[in-house]
C-alpha cells in the first residue's frame, strides 16, 4: 500500500500499535485480526485527508472574473489514481486552473469540471449564466462547488453590516447632538439668569443708592 504525508504517520503509528498488543498478549492469531481491521480504517482515514487537502486546494484556485459559478465533479476512482499517483493529482489541479482561469466573455458562464481515473475522462463543460439549469442538477452532488449566490450574499451581510455601523453612528451623532443643544440650552439658561441677576442687584444698588441721597438732602435741608 502506497502511504504518503499524514497517512503515513497515521499508518505507522497503527502499525507500531499492532505489534505492541502482539507482544502485550502473546497470541499472534488475536494481533493478526487486530491488524487488519485497522489497516482498513487507516486507508479510509488516509482517503479523507487526501480529499481534505485536495479541497483545500481547490479552495485556493482562482476564477476568471467571468465565471460566476464553479463546481468539480470527482469519482471515488479519480481520487484513488489522484493518491496513488501525485503528478495526475497535479495535472488534474492544473487543468482546473486553467478551465476556472480561462475567459468566457462576452458572458458570464457556469463551469462543471468533471474529474474521472485518466487524463481522457476529464472535461470541462460550461453554460451561460441564466441559462444553466444543466449544470445546476449536475453540480447538486459536486465535491467542490462555489456559485455568485454565495458571493451576492456575503455582499449582502456585509452591506448589511455597514448600513447597521452607520445607522449606530448616525444615532450616536444624534444622541451627541442633543447633549450638545441640552447643555447649550442650559448654558444659555444659566446665563440669562446670571444676567437678570445681575441687573436686578444692579437696578437694587441703584434705587438704593437713590433712597440714600434723598435721606441726606432731606436731611440738611431740615438742619438748614
Amino acid at each position: 500500500m502506497n502511504v504518503n504525508g499524514v497517512g503515513q504517520n497515521y499508518y505507522q503509528n497503527n502499525v507500531e500499535t499492532k505489534r505492541n498488543t502482539k507482544n502485550v498478549n502473546g497470541t499472534e492469531k488475536f494481533a493478526l485480526e487486530k491488524t487488519g481491521s485497522t489497516q482498513e480504517l487507516s486507508e479510509a482515514e488516509e482517503m479523507e485527508l487526501f480529499k481534505k487537502e485536495f479541497y483545500e486546494d481547490l479552495s485556493k484556485v482562482t476564477n476568471h472574473r467571468t465565471v460566476s459559478n464553479a463546481a468539480v465533479n470527482i469519482s471515488e476512482a479519480a481520487f484513488k489514481a489522484m493518491k496513488e499517483d501525485p503528478q495526475y493529482r497535479e495535472k488534474v489541479l492544473s487543468l482546473i486552473q486553467r478551465d476556472w482561469g480561462d475567459s468566457y466573455a462576452p458572458r458570464n458562464c457556469s463551469v462543471l469540471i468533471t474529474v474521472g481515473a485518466t487524463l481522457n475522462e476529464y472535461r470541462a463543460d460550461s453554460w451561460p449564466v441564466g441559462y444553466d439549469s444543466e449544470f445546476d442538477v449536475r453540480s447538486q452532488n459536486s465535491f467542490y462547488k462555489r456559485t455568485s449566490e454565495k458571493k451576492a450574499r456575503q455582499k449582502e451581510l456585509l452591506e448589511e453590516y455597514l448600513e447597521k455601523r452607520a445607522q449606530a453612528k448616525r444615532q450616536q451623532q444624534e444622541l451627541l447632538d442633543e447633549k450638545i443643544a441640552k447643555a447649550e440650552q442650559e448654558r444659555s439658561r444659566l446665563a440669562k439668569a446670571w444676567s437678570s441677576k445681575q441687573r436686578m442687584a444692579a437696578a437694587s444698588g441703584a434705587y438704593e443708592s437713590n433712597i440714600m441721597t434723598e435721606t441726606v438732602a432731606g436731611g440738611d435741608t431740615q438742619l438748614g
